[in-house]
This record gives structure tokens, C-alpha cells and sequence, in this order.
């Protein structure tokens, strides 16, 4: 049945703005972007099918046009709506945090990273880039490596520090095996890029590791 078939009250766009976005499961969020279906299928069909295809949110919208070609009801235009989502979403995320004092707003900070890093099959090393107030000056990608390991080179992070200005930064990098827990290479990698950043007198606040919708914090655990 066609959702334009559904009694008034029971529709994804109607009840969301009845009862706002949160009263929404997943599927019937993600139909309203999608807006129509396939034959046979609403959708919020099409929404669950994609949903269970890709496992999460974050790697159906992290998903590049191979990854989802073989998705019937999934084209360039439908991809081009979720990616426009998630890019406005990591947008107003990045205008708070550099608004206020990153420190003071951790849940829009972490909400950022996730949604930068989830979903990534390879490893990527972000920098953000703070200034003296700790606000959020910029964030840079600036390495990529395999699914288990990413070369890191403390010259580059202190030259793009200094190249921005910034007072201080926060490192961030995810785990595509989902694990969110730092491995001892990745404690050694803080201390030496920590060390490296305070002959310039640049402060490392936090290292963040994100692995899918989980996230962990190096000052959290008392690891700088």
C-alpha cells in the first residue's frame, strides 16, 4: 500500500509534524528523504530494505553510488537527498562548536566526529583546529590508511596547526572494526604528536576514537 494510502495520522511527514522528528523510527525518517518508493514497495518499505542492507544510517549515507547500484529505487537523485542531509547535519553541528567553546558543548563535538568519521571503511585521522578560546577555527582530513592502520606524521599536524593559527587542537580518527578502544600504537601516536605540538605551544585537549555510534575520549580516560 502506498503511504499516500495510509490513514492521515499513521504517514511519516504528518506525524513527524504533529509530533516532531524524535516520535519517528529510523525507516520513517529516512522515507521522508527518499519521499517515494518502488513498485510494490512504499517508502518505508524501501527505507527498512535499505536500512537492513547497509546495517546503520551512517553507512547507507556514507554508501557512494557503487555501494548502492544494485538498490532498486536507489538512484543519483535519492543519494544526492541523504548526502545533502548528512552534509547540512555535520554543517550545524560544526557552526555550534565553533560558536561557543568546544569544551563546553562535548555532546556537539562528539555528535560532529560521528558524524564525520562513522561509516568510513578505511581509517581517517581529523584534526580540529582551535583558537585561543577554544573555539573551532576549522578541521582538516589529513591522513587516510588501511582498515587497520593510518601512517601519521607529526611534521604535517604541526604544520597545519601553525598554517591555521590555532591555540590548540583535538585529534579524532575512527575504527572501522567498530571497536571503540585505543590500541597501544594509538596511545604512543598521542604522546609523540602531544609532544611534537608543545614545542610550538600548540595544547592537545582530547583524542577522540570513533567507532561507529560509539565514541571514546584519551582525556576521559586520563591518557594525556
Amino acid at each position: 500500500m502506498a503511504i499516500t494510502d495510509w490513514p492521515l495520522q499513521e504517514r511519516p511527514r504528518e506525524r513527524l509534524l504533529a509530533l516532531g522528528p524524535a516520535s519517528l523510527a529510523d525507516a520513517e525518517l529516512l522515507a521522508i528523504l527518499l519521499r517515494t518508493g518502488v513498485k510494490g514497495k512504499s517508502a518505508v518499505d524501501l527505507a527498512r530494505q535499505l536500512l537492513g542492507r547497509f546495517g546503520s544510517i551512517s553507512a547507507l549515507l556514507e554508501a557512494g553510488s557503487s555501494g548502492t547500484a544494485e538498490v532498486p529505487g536507489l538512484g543519483d537523485a535519492k543519494l544526492a537527498q541523504l548526502k545533502a542531509a548528512l552534509e547540512l547535519a555535520r554543517r550545524a553541528l560544526r557552526e555550534e562548536i565553533s560558536s561557543r567553546d568546544a569544551l563546553a558543548s562535548p555532546r556537539a563535538v562528539r555528535d560532529y566526529l560521528r558524524l564525520a568519521l562513522a561509516g568510513r571503511e578505511q581509517e581517517v585521522f581529523l584534526l580540529v583546529l582551535l583558537d585561543a578560546q577554544h573555539r573551532v577555527i576549522a578541521s582538516e582530513e589529513l591522513f587516510r590508511g588501511t582498515l587497520t592502520q593510518t601512517s601519521v606524521y607529526p611534521r604535517e599536524v604541526v604544520k597545519c596547526a601553525l598554517k591555521h593559527n590555532a591555540a590548540a587542537v583535538i585529534f579524532a580518527h575512527n575504527h572501522p572494526s567498530g571497536v571503540a578502544e585505543p590500541s597501544h600504537a594509538d596511545e604512543i601516536l598521542t604522546r609523540s604528536l602531544k609532544s611534537a605540538l608543545a614545542l610550538v605551544d600548540i595544547q592537545v585537549l582530547d583524542h577522540f576514537i570513533v567507532a561507529g555510534t560509539r565514541s571514546m575520549s584519551f582525556a576521559e580516560r586520563g591518557l594525556l
